[in-house]
């Protein structure tokens, strides 16, 4: 039995998934939470979560436990985000009850599960990053999520309608902004935003 934790701030949306795990040969319910601070006590083989990326671990410490991730969101770069967080499956919301058992097994199996209408724009963007990286040879190359900031930035925009613009937090906004500043030397937005067109990774 592969044992799932359900976590989703709406109680509506964790009584659906509680009832899919609960209806499917195979998945036990480890525990249903609005959050994910219960993950290490319970064990549980895989979580199914409909959470903020912010709500997983930062980029680099992934969680203890595999990620179903359900959510709205299809940018490339939110999806290699969520793959740092610790997803191994991220799913639309409106995807089949049949295809969120599957990623589960998927993911409880340590494969990693991405829908294929997603599939697409992310290779692309994998293509587009490795040669902005390649223009901003001499330092250290953006991450996809810094190649957004930045180029939000040359739109003019402020911390707060970038992180509403990205579906993230503020505090992680300036995050960014700060490594941004550093990798390219800058000391303050207007000159990264300069050095940024120079390399050729904001196109006006």
């Amino acid at each position: 039995m592969i044992r799932v934790m359900v976590a989703s701030g709406s109680a509506v949306v964790r009584a659906g998934l509680e009832a899919l795990v609960a209806s499917s040969p195979g998945l036990e319910l480890a525990g249903s939470y609005a959050d994910l601070s219960a993950v290490e006590v319970l064990h549980p083989d895989v979580v199914l979560a409909d959470l903020a990326l912010d709500d997983l671990s930062p980029p680099g410490n992934g969680q203890s436990r595999a990620v179903v991730l359900l959510s709205a969101e299809a940018q490339p770069a939110f999806t290699h985000e969520a793959f740092q967080r610790g997803v191994r499956a991220l799913l639309p919301r409106d995807v089949s009850s049949a295809a969120v058992v599957a990623a589960v097994e998927s993911a409880a199996e340590g494969l990693a599960v991405i829908d294929t209408r997603d599939l697409e724009p992310l290779l692309a963007a994998g293509e587009h990053s490795q040669a902005a990286a390649q223009a901003a040879s001499g330092g250290a190359a953006l991450t996809p999520r810094e190649l957004e900031v930045l180029r939000l930035l040359a739109e003019g925009a402020a911390n707060k309608n970038i992180a509403w613009r990205l579906g993230i937090s503020e505090h992680t906004v300036k995050f960014h902004v700060a490594s941004v500043l550093a990798k390219l030397n800058a000391g303050s937005r207007t000159e990264a935003v300069t050095a940024g067109i120079r390399k050729g990774l904001v196109l006006l």
